[in-house]
């Protein structure tokens, strides 16, 4: 069971399920939602995840057509986004996690709109873009 938590604490949550599609999105939504160079983030189905507290404090703002971005209305973490097309799952951001997740990013994707002050440095696979199938 993984747990996580905002910044303020007043949203808690777990998961029971394992995370999956570990990634690193340098699209410029994702940038502005979080403050950074790119968002880690991973999918967790929506059966394994659960509200422990707070869950009336989660705002959604949607950031492009169904695409939903659930954050703490007091502190303003960024703790999941739910979409239309896919609602059996979650996208989950690593940073909230309180937890070791056990998994770890395995590629980039969206490098061709990346911040141009950030350099990637790592060996990880890179994709200007979001590919049809990941690897």
């Amino acid at each position: 069971m993984l747990r996580g938590s905002c910044l303020c604490g007043g949203v808690r949550y777990e998961i029971t399920g394992p995370l999956s599609n570990p990634l690193n999105c340098h699209c410029s939504m994702c940038r502005k939602a979080h403050g950074a160079a790119f968002r880690s983030r991973a999918r967790v189905k929506a059966v394994d995840f659960r509200w422990l507290q707070g869950a009336e404090l989660v705002t959604y703002y949607e950031s492009s057509a169904g695409n939903h971005r659930g954050f703490c209305r007091v502190c303003g973490s960024p703790l999941l986004s739910r979409f239309d097309h896919h609602p059996s799952s979650y996208g989950l951001p690593l940073g909230a996690l309180d937890d070791d997740p056990g998994v770890k990013p395995g590629f980039h994707v969206f490098v061709a709109h990346k911040a141009p002050w950030f350099d990637i440095t790592d060996e990880l696979p890179q994709f200007p873009e979001l590919p049809q199938k990941a690897p």
